[in-house]
């Protein structure tokens, strides 16, 4: 069961177009796996499990989707404590 999970975690995240497409399928299905866990552990029931399993998934991927770069094309440019302009990519 453990290696069934691990492929089918891999081949969610080799399913994704695009960076942002992989980071969202990988969050989502990690956070499903970990919240599957512990839904089906407090519970002890299947119900349980697919419960948290559908409530880690959406967390994961509205996580994963927060969280990643944006304007990656643009420099961001702030001022120092010093006074001065740094820029960085």
């Amino acid at each position: 069961m453990n290696k069934l999970g691990i492929i089918a975690l891999m081949g969610l995240s080799l399913a994704a177009c695009s960076p942002r497409q992989e980071r969202l399928a990988t969050g989502a299905g990690i956070s499903a796996l970990a919240g599957a866990l512990i839904g089906g552990a407090a519970t002890g029931t299947g119900g349980g499990a697919l419960a948290g399993a559908a409530i880690g998934g959406v967390g994961g991927a509205v996580i994963a989707d927060a969280t990643r770069r944006r304007y990656h094309h643009r420099a961001r440019c702030y001022y120092n404590s010093a006074g001065y302009r740094v820029c960085r990519r």
